[in-house]
C-alpha cells in the first residue's frame, strides 16, 4: 500500500462486533449482531472508508494529484474523500447535484473547508454523469486527474468491503446492508461465506435499477442475494415520525447512534421483518453500520 495511506491507517480504529440485546429479538429467538464500521473513524466511517481505501491507493500509486468525484449535498462519499484528500495531500473536486444553495449545508461546508473545489451541476447533467465508471472515462480529464464514480463504485471498492466480511469472527446465517449505489452490497454478496443469505435495503425509490448495476460488478452470478425496496420511506433521505421514533428509541435502548438515510431505514427494516417471521427460530444476524452519521445534521437542522 501507498505509504501515504498506510499513515492515514494508524488512525483508524477497529471495527467491532455488538450483539443486539432486545427482548423482541429473544421473543422471536433471533440473534441480531452489529458490525460497528461506524467507529472505524471519526470523519472517515463506514463504508466510505471501505470504498475509498484502494482506490486512492491505485490512484496514489498511478502518480494521480487530483481526484474528481460526485454526489449530493449531504454526501458521505463526497464528505469521506475530501478529509480524505486532505490528509494525503490531495487536491480533491467534488461534483455536487443541482444548484448551489444561498447557504453551504454543513456536509459542503466542511468538504469546502478542507480544500475541495465544488462544482454545482444540473441534474440532468448529473445523471449523465453515471455513465462513466473507469478512472478515466470522464470526457475532459488532465493527466494526473482520477476519477472517482458516484459512491465510489467500481471494482476496487471491492477489495475494501471483503476485509469487512473477513473480520466477522462469528457464524451467521444473514448479513444486511443498506444500499446506495450497491456497490457495499457487491463486495459483501462476492466475499461471504456460503450458505450465507445476503439482504440488500434500498434507501431509494424507484431503485429497480440496483438490480443491474449489481450484477453488473459482481465478478460472476450469485444466488444468495435480495434487495428490498419497500423500506426507502418516501425516498432517499425522506423520513417520518415512525422511522425517527423508531430510531431514537433503538439509540436509547442500545446505546448505538443511526442515521436516517441508510442504517436506521435497514434496522426498522430488520425489525419489521423480523416481527412478520421472515428469519427462521434460532438464526443470527449481521447487520453492517455503514457509517455516515455526519449526514444527520441535515435533520438535526
Amino acid at each position: 500500500m501507498h505509504p501515504e495511506l498506510s499513515k492515514l491507517e494508524l488512525t483508524f480504529k477497529p471495527s467491532i462486533l455488538t450483539k443486539i440485546n432486545d427482548p423482541l429479538l429473544d421473543q422471536f429467538e433471533i440473534e441480531l449482531w452489529m458490525k460497528r464500521d461506524d467507529l472505524l473513524h471519526p470523519i472517515i466511517s463506514g463504508n466510505k472508508w471501505r470504498k475509498l481505501k484502494y482506490s486512492l491507493d491505485h490512484a496514489l500509486s498511478s502518480g494521480a494529484d487530483t481526484i474528481i468525484s460526485m454526489g449530493g449535498a449531504y454526501s458521505n462519499h463526497l464528505h469521506a474523500l475530501a478529509y480524505a484528500g486532505k490528509a494525503l495531500e490531495l487536491q480533491t473536486i467534488g461534483l455536487i447535484r443541482g444548484e448551489q444553495p444561498e447557504m453551504l449545508t454543513p456536509t459542503l461546508s466542511d468538504m469546502k473547508n478542507w480544500g475541495m473545489e465544488l462544482k454545482f451541476v444540473s441534474r440532468s447533467d448529473y445523471r449523465l454523469l453515471r455513465q462513466y465508471k473507469g478512472c478515466h472515462d470522464l470526457p475532459g480529464l488532465k493527466p494526473r486527474q482520477h476519477w472517482l464514480p458516484e459512491g465510489g463504485a467500481q471494482a476496487l471498492a471491492l477489495i475494501g468491503v471483503e476485509e469487512l466480511v473477513n473480520e466477522i469472527d462469528v457464524g451467521y446465517d444473514v448479513i444486511c446492508v443498506p444500499c446506495g449505489t450497491g456497490a457495499t452490497l457487491v463486495g459483501i454478496i462476492a466475499s461471504a461465506p456460503n450458505p450465507v443469505s445476503v439482504m440488500g435495503f434500498a434507501a431509494l425509490k424507484n431503485a429497480g435499477f440496483l438490480q443491474t448495476d449489481v450484477e453488473a460488478l459482481l465478478p460472476r452470478p450469485y444466488s444468495n442475494w435480495q434487495i428490498h425496496h419497500d423500506y426507502h420511506f418516501g425516498g432517499f433521505a425522506k423520513t417520518n415520525a415512525e422511522l425517527m421514533a423508531f430510531i431514537t428509541a433503538f439509540e436509547h435502548k442500545t446505546g448505538i447512534p443511526l442515521e436516517p438515510v441508510y442504517t436506521g431505514k435497514m434496522m426498522y427494516a430488520l425489525y419489521d421483518l423480523i416481527a412478520k417471521h421472515v428469519f427462521k427460530p434460532g438464526q443470527r444476524i449481521i447487520a453492517v453500520h455503514t457509517g455516515g452519521l455526519q449526514g444527520k445534521r441535515g435533520f438535526n437542522a
